[in-house]
């Protein structure tokens, strides 16, 4: 049977998981996992994208040393970020990252040429200062495309490291604000309007493609050879592909960002869907993602690395489950995005300096449960379909308490699993690859048949 390799980067880690298929079932084994995170360069937010494309190798090389050798690999990671080339392809740094401040004043800009209105329409993605396009902005300021050649999105850039192969991909150019949702393609119109060279806008490719094999200079590396593809390789992307939903149920991706939604078949780009600030982002098959983005595990991160990691995540959901405090913040408010000090920045927004550890973390809880509960409210409105379950998968589910709010808050059922959906469907893009009869469907059918006996269920209590 073949062997499948999903590489998943996340803002705070990265994994590399082999998949096969055995009796009908997925079996998925970890090679390799490394951290990963921001530094601070020159007083900018940025990305170590040689160490990252090191680690990315050194995961695909340790599948040779344990004698597992797949026949494809593929790489997910987060949105909105990219890397400049120029003319000779070498790269234009730094690499900001997506919560660096240098794009705070760029919307407000970009809304004088194309008004805020226009833009969603076009494209239907939800307004956030990090967005690709305000990114890019930032850079034609700063004279940085006068020599960009190229740009390829953070997985797409791993991928030509691997292979000498660019390729874009449909998925994750859907989080850089510059795709007409509609056409499912670059809006040239908006590009033009903006002043953004076309050259940085190459056709794109839906999941499921190959990309090339490895570099020789790679293979030698590694020990042997394989075919990279393009999976859903916006992380959220591949985790809903791998969503085992069912009809009439809302996804809740779970990670450093919640991503709060549902799966349809057209972009709704209505004037309530941009002011409720949703979005509407690329997935397999080229369904939508309509969903809105919330500060998630992040809160948590953020406080656990404050402590200087003292208490496990464990510990600290006991902290708020003993605690009766359930004032509330807004998750999706910017002074969570980066603040010098997460425990400061809450305490400031509960207008409580002196508030107790377990009462913070009770908060952070029940705000992120209430903030899940105004999300789906305003999907089914504005989408105009009921919603009778949510599904939450990914690093988060693993969340009981969580769970247990979220199934009490909205006042309906709450499936939680599989935790390693972003590899899940990035496996499951692969086999698309090699077996063009299984399609989207079949592929969550394989996800139900091989995790149903650990999916828990969370019913709603008064």
């Amino acid at each position: 049977m073949p062997s499948c390799l999903a590489i998943d980067i996340g803002a705070s880690s990265g994994r590399h998981l082999l998949g096969e298929l055995e009796n009908g079932k997925l079996k998925t084994t970890e090679v390799y996992r490394f951290e990963n995170g921001m530094k601070q360069e020159n007083g900018s937010l940025t990305w170590d994208i040689g160490a990252l494309t090191e680690h990315v190798i050194a995961g695909i090389a340790a599948c040779h040393t344990l004698g597992k050798t797949p026949d494809t690999v593929s790489i997910d990671t987060w949105g909105v970020d990219y890397v400049l080339l120029d003319g000779e392809n070498k790269e234009i740094l730094p690499c900001y990252a997506y919560r660096d401040s240098r794009t705070a004043t760029i919307p407000e800009e970009v809304f004088s040429t194309v008004p805020e209105e226009v833009l969603y329409r076009h494209t239907g993605i939800q307004k956030q200062t990090y967005n690709t396009l305000y990114q890019l902005m930032a850079d034609k300021k700063a004279g940085r495309l006068e020599r960009a050649k190229n740009l390829l999105m953070m997985p797409e850039y791993l991928s030509y490291k691997l292979t000498g192969v660019m390729k874009r991909e449909y998925t994750i150019a859907s989080t850089s604000n510059l795709l007409n949702a509609a056409e499912k393609d670059w809006d040239f119109e908006i590009i033009d309007a903006l002043g953004l060279p076309r050259r940085l806008f190459a056709p794109l490719c839906p999941p499921a493609t190959a990309v090339g094999a490895f570099s020789a200079e790679i293979a030698t590396r590694v020990g042997f050879q394989a075919t990279v593809v393009l999976c859903p390789s916006h992380d959220t992307a591949a985790a809903v592909a791998a969503c085992p939903l069912t009809d009439g149920s809302a996804f809740i991706s779970s990670g450093t960002w919640s991503l709060v939604g549902m799966e349809l078949t057209a972009p709704v780009t209505t004037e309530a869907a941009r002011a409720a600030n949703l979005t509407n982002e690329g997935g397999i098959a080229y369904r939508y993602r309509f969903l809105k983005n919330i500060m998630g595990m992040w809160l948590f991160q953020s406080i656990r690395r404050e402590l200087h990691k003292k208490y496990t995540y464990d510990e600290m959901m006991e902290m708020a489950m003993a605690s009766d405090f359930c004032e509330k913040i807004d998750p999706t408010s910017t002074a969570f995005l980066a603040p010098e000090s997460m425990i400061a920045a809450v305490r400031e927004a509960l207008d409580r300096p002196d508030l107790p550890l377990g009462d913070l973390l009770a908060s952070v809880y029940h705000s992120l449960a209430e903030s899940y509960r105004k999300t789906i409210v305003e999907l089914e409105e504005i989408s105009g379909t009921p919603i009778t379950g949510i599904s939450i998968v990914g690093g988060g589910c693993k969340d009981e308490y969580l769970n247990r709010l979220t199934a009490t808050y909205t006042g309906k059922p709450v499936s939680a699993g599989p935790v390693e959906c972003t590899a899940t469907g990035n496996i499951l893009s692969q086999l698309m690859y090699l077996d063009p009869t299984l399609t989207a469907n079949r592929a969550r059918d394989l996800v139900r048949a091989t995790w149903q006996d650990s999916i828990k269920v969370y019913q709603p209590t008064a």
